[in-house]
């Protein structure tokens, strides 16, 4: 079997296998986020820099620290930790360098920590047996697959403000119709690669 290259992996993790339109993980920053596109991109930047981050380190500790010790029953604590300190790092840059940002994704940029999809990258990379460039282009591909949606959504948002939704419909639900639409338009890639 030859070994997927990194760039295939990177593309499939934005297109065919997008961490949040396949398996539906960090949802819950991305539905309260998508209201705004500047907000959208900001968040998705920041996503998707501490899932190319946390990614690589993750990989370093799990194959140079964990796995040669045989820790590897702690890797779930290691990776929050390393995830939780390096979002922590993120909020201060962000607060420093863009208050405008920093105060429009409010509570969310802290829970970028708890977003399931940054821990899920370090996971899948242990599960599909990544080597190092691999995991990279797979945290960076997750990251701006993730980005791709939620600018998506808020896209979809603004123009829906100028519709008429049914009453049943409005807030979260058609938030939630929208996402199974561009979930269902991300299935057209399907056919173009896909990683195991």
């Amino acid at each position: 079997m030859t070994e997927t290259s990194a760039l295939v992996i990177l593309i499939a993790a934005i297109f065919t296998n997008n961490i949040l339109l396949t398996n539906f993980l960090g949802m819950c920053s991305f539905i309260a986020c998508s209201r705004q596109i500047n907000t959208s991109i900001g968040l998705g930047t920041a996503v998707t820099f501490v899932m190319t981050c946390t990614t690589a380190i993750n990989y370093l500790i799990y194959h140079h620290v964990l796995a040669p010790y045989n820790l590897t029953h702690l890797s779930f604590i290691v990776f929050i930790a390393v995830i939780a300190g390096f979002v922590q790092f993120v909020e201060m840059f962000v607060e420093r360098f863009s208050p405008k940002l920093y105060f429009a994704l409010g509570i969310f940029l802290p829970l970028i920590t708890v977003n399931c999809a940054i821990l899920g990258a370090s996971l899948f990379m242990v599960i599909r047996n990544y080597h190092f460039w691999q995991s990279a282009a797979f945290g960076f591909g997750g990251g701006l697959g993730w980005m791709v949606a939620i600018v998506l959504m808020a896209g979809l948002r603004q123009k829906m403000r100028y519709s008429s939704v049914p009453k049943p419909f409005e807030g979260v639900a058609i938030a939630m119709i929208l996402t199974c639409v561009i979930a269902m338009a991300f299935m057209g890639f399907a056919g173009m690669v896909a990683i195991q």
